[in-house]
């Protein structure tokens, strides 16, 4: 298993402009930079490592393992009723 420090070290997005990943609305030019991002993002071998961050550590910002602000609140949703499932 990667820790976190190994996965990131790892990510395709790692040597590309951070604001790429950080576009400021969800019209317009923002979206060009969404799909950009998610272009990348499909292009990493660490995407789930990604995504298990991203969804541990409530990341509300920004595209993450591929996944935009709003399809990750929706992942994030049922990942969380899927984990008070898993505990009961």
């Amino acid at each position: 298993m990667l820790t976190i420090t190994d996965w990131r070290e790892l990510a395709a997005c790692r040597d590309s402009d951070p604001s790429l990943f950080f576009p400021i609305g969800t019209t317009g030019p923002a979206i060009e930079q969404i799909e950009a991002a998610k272009a990348i993002c499909a292009q990493c071998s660490v995407q789930e490592e990604c995504l298990t961050y991203a969804l541990e550590t409530n990341q509300e910002a920004g595209v993450w393992a591929g996944y935009a602000e709003d399809e990750r609140r929706r992942l994030r949703k049922r990942w969380l009723a899927e984990r008070r499932r898993r505990a009961s």
